[in-house]
Order: structure tokens, then sequence, then C-alpha cells
């Protein structure tokens, strides 16, 4: 049976980003310009060979050792890029993607750009028709964020970076989702209640419960947030083999706190629902077995 050849768009492409990964499941990132070549204890090889070469093929080093080739997911990247602080996790940003509901054609605004791992998810989820603005008070850090984002978007018109602290202001107005991984976000509540759209959603990223309970309490206290909810995501991966299946070694944990509220109108005054930690929050939830 004859292999037909791979689509043009299915194959590797000079200045494309590769993820090579060895029998022992070590994986490198690796540019495709000319001239450049792996080097590592298992051999060398020159890596223009895999250009105009498919996904998921093979290259052998000098020394006999094969490798596979992929493209790096956005996963891959953020886990592997060059950073000046540490970015969100993938099962972070995939929950963000979800809870924060970051839809296609969405205006987000973000803080801070950070490295750029957030923006590159925000942006794929947004696509052409949306758009992301990412603040951060660091002129290196968003040096950084937008050299990482080239990588995965080397056009990005819809990406405007913005050197400001949201702090103090937000400068755009009808915002469809608020995205922050700053260490005090309690100060951007007043800025989101006023530049959130009706319904908008405010997401945060936190490394702390005690930070959590500060958000959750300025957020009651603005009255115009409802569904204040928080979580976390604990990752456990699990090792497949041939006569073992157990819980791998090495496992993701606690990374950070997810929460997420939307906007509202102005809640009334003589509002009597009560806080979730507060006694008669908790005798008034009906009990599911009942």
């Amino acid at each position: 049976m004859t292999e037909t050849a791979p689509a043009q768009g299915h194959v590797f492409r000079e200045a494309d980003y590769c993820l090579l990964i060895d029998r022992r499941d070590r994986q490198y990132l690796v540019h495709l310009m000319p001239g450049n070549r792996f080097e590592s204890h298992i051999g060398s090889c020159d890596l223009t060979e895999l250009i105009g070469q498919p996904p998921g093929t093979w290259i052998a080093t000098a020394k006999g050792h094969w490798m596979i080739a992929f493209k790096p997911t956005l996963a891959d990247i953020t886990l592997r890029m060059p950073r000046i602080a540490t970015v969100m996790y993938p099962k972070d940003l995939g929950t963000m993607l979800v809870s924060a509901d970051i839809f296609g054609g969405a205006r987000v605004v973000e803080a801070g750009a950070g490295s750029g791992a957030t923006t590159m998810s925000l942006l794929r989820a947004v696509g052409q028709g949306g758009e992301v603005i990412s603040y951060d008070i660091r002129q290196d850090m968003l040096d950084q964020a937008r050299k990482n984002v080239e990588k995965e978007y080397p056009v990005h018109d819809n990406l405007t970076l913005k050197l400001g602290d949201v702090y103090q202001g937000i400068d755009e107005t009808d915002v469809d989702r608020i995205v922050l991984d700053l260490p005090e976000p309690w100060q951007v509540v007043p800025h989101a209640s006023e530049k959130l759209v009706p319904g908008g959603i405010l997401f945060s990223f936190l490394p702390t419960v005690l930070q959590v309970h500060e958000l959750a309490q300025a957020l009651r206290a603005q009255r115009t947030f409802q569904l204040i909810e928080t979580a976390e995501v604990i990752m456990r991966p699990w090792s497949v083999g041939g006569r073992s299946v157990r819980p791998s070694h090495r496992s993701i944990g606690h990374t950070g706190f997810i929460t997420t509220a939307r906007k509202s109108s102005l809640r009334p005054e003589d509002e009597t629902r009560q806080p979730p930690d507060s006694p008669a929050a908790e005798t008034s939830e009906p009990d599911p077995d009942r």
C-alpha cells in the first residue's frame, strides 16, 4: 500500500518550532532554522532534515538513537518558553478558558502579561474576530511576552500590549472578560465593575487562600458581582505499562486558586442573601438527598 503525501499544511516548515522526544520520553523544543543542529549526549542531528516532513517523523542521531518529531502544542510551548515570571500551568489555563467562558470574538483585558502564556491561550480562544489587551507594569515583561507570543502567532494584530497599572484603572470599555494574574486583584474590582459588559466575567488566579478571601470580600462589597466561585485544579498523571498501572511518582498539585464572578446590576440594599460562610447560608442550602 502506497503512502499518500502529507497535505501542505501538515509538514514542518522553516522557522517552525519542533518537539523532539527520545526513547526515554525526554522532550526538547528546537527551532527549525538553516544550520541549526540538535546536540545532546545521545548524539547530534541536522534539524533541516525535518523541513518538509510531516509531524510524527522519526530522525536518527549520529550515534544511532531514534527520536520522534512533533509540532509542539500550546502546553508544550508554555512549559518550555523563556520566562521572567512563573506561568499558569496548562491545567489552569484550560480551566480558565472554560470557567471564564472565553469565546470567539470576545474582547478580553488581561493583567499582568507576565511571560505571555495566558496571552497565547486567550488569543487562540478569541480568534481573529476577538481582541486581547494585556497590561503589565514592567516593560521587560511585555518584551518577553511579545517574543513568546510571536513563536506561536507571528502575526497578532488583535493583541495590544500596554505598559500600565490596572490598579489605577482600565482604559477600555465594554469588556467581555477581565483576566487577572496579580497579587492584589481586589484593587481592580471597582474598575472591573465599571468596564465589564452586563453579565461579563472577572477571572482571577491567586496562589494563597488569604488573597482569595480578600478578593471575595471586595467583590461582595462592590454589590455588582454575583456567582462568586472559587476552585483549585489538582492533576494526577498515571503510568500505564505492560504489567503495571499506577499513579505517576510526579503529580501536579496545588498551583493556585481560580476565582470567577459575574457582573450584575447593583444589588439592592435590603438584599437578605447571606455570604457562603455565614451560619444562615449554611442552614438555607437544600439537601439534595432529601
